[in-house]
């Protein structure tokens, strides 16, 4: 697509075509039941169901962090009984823009460009008078066709070794310094990462214009690294970098990977430096 996103407007004038799939990807990480139970409750017609930690994330082990990238071959697949061809359209939709986010960072990892996210999530829908469905849709056949691109991707060496990339933390200032730490059982940072936390991207589920961006990110170079706690929240970032062509990479484990390696070093600022 031209725009990587796109109006509840756009959508529902566009929501008869037929090269368009749109799909569900509202999670809580505190209720894994949560988004599945909202989607049940209403969704945008004709939208597919995607549970973060069953579809969207692989499975768990002593390291790749609490939402490793899915198989490959599986969410291929996955992609496919969505009714997902190689010339389709994706609308990704959540209602905190970090599940969309996230689908939009998988679907190009395995080389599908047709991606975009619904600005502003299921309430801008519905903020917009527009109508919410309980209907299922059914599979499809669709034929995908895969060329993954594992440069998106970085690795613990990667961070170790980033040169003169930047390692970027995208959680909140408290969680980057130390102070607090709600999930993980280790509080801190990446040795040598700044902080820009992913909601500065976001005004009420809206990312924030192209001009605003820049200067989040004014001297960031290309190939930068952004990591959060398991590689969620961080594609939120990776989106908007992306957006003004920083061809960002993602840590795929992030924070959670990082404090299973007891070798590798936590830092803290539990003050802000002056």
């Amino acid at each position: 697509m031209e725009d990587n996103l796109v109006s509840a407007g756009w959508l529902k004038a566009n929501l008869h075509r037929k090269d368009i799939i749109i799909i569900d990807c509202r999670f809580r990480l505190s209720d894994f039941s949560a988004g599945k139970k909202m989607y049940n409750e209403g969704h945008i017609p004709g939208a597919y169901f995607l549970d973060l930690e069953e579809h969207l994330s692989g499975k768990k082990g002593e390291h790749g962090g609490r939402h490793p990238l899915p198989d490959e071959d599986s969410f291929i697949n996955l992609m496919r009984r969505c009714g997902v061809h190689k010339d389709t359209i994706v609308i990704a939709y959540d209602d905190q823009m970090a599940g969309s986010a996230r689908l939009w960072f998988l679907l190009r990892y395995i080389g599908h460009d047709n991606i975009a996210i619904l600005d502003g999530g299921i309430q801008e829908w519905v903020n917009a008078g527009y109508e919410l469905s309980g209907e299922i849709p059914p599979e499809k056949v669709g034929d995908i066709a895969p060329s993954v691109r594992r440069n998106l991707v970085a690795d613990r060496t990667d961070v170790k070794n980033h040169g003169a990339h930047k390692i970027i933390d995208c959680r909140e200032d408290v969680r980057f310094r130390g102070i607090t730490e709600p999930i993980d059982r280790k509080a801190g940072h990446i040795p040598d990462a700044i902080n820009i936390p992913y909601t500065l991207l976001l005004k009420n589920n809206h990312f924030i214009d192209e001009m605003e961006i820049r200067k989040l990110f004014n001297g960031i170079p290309e190939g930068s690294i952004v990591y959060c706690g398991s590689g969620v929240t961080s594609c939120i970032n990776l989106f908007a970098m992306d957006k003004i062509g920083l061809n960002p990479r993602v840590y795929a484990g992030s924070w959670s990977d990082w404090i299973s390696y007891e070798e590798n070093k936590v830092i803290k600022t539990p003050h802000q430096e002056l």
